[in-house]
């Protein structure tokens, strides 16, 4: 049974509202948990069950206050692939996801014995603002290389959606992720820049194609050590979601349930044959734009998911959609991330005349921002895992004194 604690900024919302809500949501992660299965040769149509089956777990791990979606992670790309070529067999990479899924419990089971308080010394605003910004500046690039498909259609939506968030009211200035994407794909359709002929190829309903994990310790050497950085990662972005919303999950429904609740969702995914789950910056770009917290509208997002990965055609449709439309969109959602971890600082009132703030700062920066990578045996970090943990040591290590 989900606990519900909405503070005022979360208003409840129903019917057609939240149904509308719930399919933005949907539409802003769609194309990111569809490209991983379509990079590593798993069904695209398993990794939308899977993403909406693990968010659903994991809102009920964690009592369903913590409004995110979680999808295909990006992090386990190179090692599903490295799999695949030496097994060609895609059943040994699931299995390895399955054991990645389930090290996550053991990170719960360490944050829940060391507790939350020790873990939160770790990751002062000075640690965790950067690490925001790290995230949403770090999928920029992604961004513009979608956005340069068609300048003109990105550009019209980015419009579209700044034109909605700021000058129209009401209902309107809920969905203007949705309507960019609706204006965007008209425009879109009247170019010819949408591939109609494949839509009508398609038949209406489908079976997503469901491999069961087989297990091989080459197989989970290879993939299940991901799971240390893809730890880091979860950190960040659960900082993020937090920071967004105006509430504290580490204390809340608590650190070691969202890991639960991400490790379970992975390990499930893996069942089906789906990719690792991860939660979401692209959702969390929407909670700020769209400033409506409620979780419920986020479960219905992955049952609109699940739904959908029976129905073909509606998934052709959606694959149509053309890379410009999503990249104007993005646009948005990222720098709007970044721009919450920038507030973090700001609202923490964290003092830069001090040599040791500017320097851990710079660090986390620079190292995320840059793409640094460190890699150890078969675990390699970078991004957002690498920024945050010499984030922390640094912070740890410095003497706090001023000028």
């Amino acid at each position: 049974m989900f606990v519900d604690q909405i503070t005022l900024t979360e208003q409840k919302v129903g019917g057609l509202k939240f149904l509308v809500l719930s399919f933005q949501h949907f539409l802003a992660m769609f194309g990111a948990t569809v490209l991983v299965p379509l990079l590593t040769g798993l069904d695209p149509l398993v990794a939308l069950f899977t993403a909406g089956t693990g968010t659903i777990v994991f809102h009920l791990i964690t009592k369903g206050v913590v409004p995110v979606f979680l999808g295909s992670s990006f992090a386990f790309i190179a090692p599903i692939l490295m799999v695949k070529e030496k097994f060609n067999d895609l059943s040994f990479a699931t299995g390895g996801i399955f054991v990645a899924g389930l090290a996550y419990l053991l990170f719960a089971l360490i944050v829940w014995l060391i507790g939350v308080d020790k873990v939160k010394k770790l990751f002062p605003p000075i640690v965790t603002g950067p690490m925001i910004v790290v995230i949403g500046l770090s999928l920029s690039p992604t961004a513009i290389e979608m956005a340069s498909s068609n300048w003109l259609i990105a550009i019209v939506v980015l419009f579209t959606v700044i034109i909605v968030s700021v000058f129209l009211k009401g209902f309107w200035n809920l969905i203007p992720v949705l309507t960019g994407v609706a204006v965007g794909y008209g425009i879109s359709l009247i170019t010819g820049e949408v591939d109609t002929a494949s839509i009508v190829r398609v038949s209406w309903f489908s079976i997503p194609k469901f491999i069961f994990p087989r297990f091989n310790w080459t197989a989970i050497s290879i993939i299940a050590p991901v799971s240390i950085a893809t730890f880091m990662e979860h950190i960040g972005d659960i900082t993020t979601n937090g920071a967004v919303v105006g509430r504290n999950f580490f204390e809340y429904p608590g650190l070691h349930r969202t890991l639960i609740g991400d490790g379970l969702a992975t390990a499930i995914a893996a069942i089906f044959g789906g990719p690792a789950n991860t939660t979401y910056s692209e959702n969390t770009g929407v909670l700020a734009l769209t400033r409506v917290y409620d979780p419920r509208v986020l479960r219905g997002a992955a049952i609109f998911a699940i739904i959908i990965a029976f129905v073909s055609k509606f998934g052709a449709i959606l694959r149509s959609i053309p890379t410009a439309v999503i990249g104007g969109i993005s646009l948005v959602l990222f720098g709007m991330i970044a721009s919450v971890g920038i507030r973090t600082l700001v609202n923490a009132r964290v003092d830069f005349s001090k040599p040791k703030n500017l320097l851990v700062a710079s660090l986390i920066l620079t190292i995320g921002i840059g793409g640094a990578s460190l890699k150890i045996g078969l675990i390699e970090l970078k991004g957002i895992s690498l920024a945050a943990i010499i984030g922390i040591i640094a912070n740890l290590i410095m003497p706090d004194k001023q000028n």
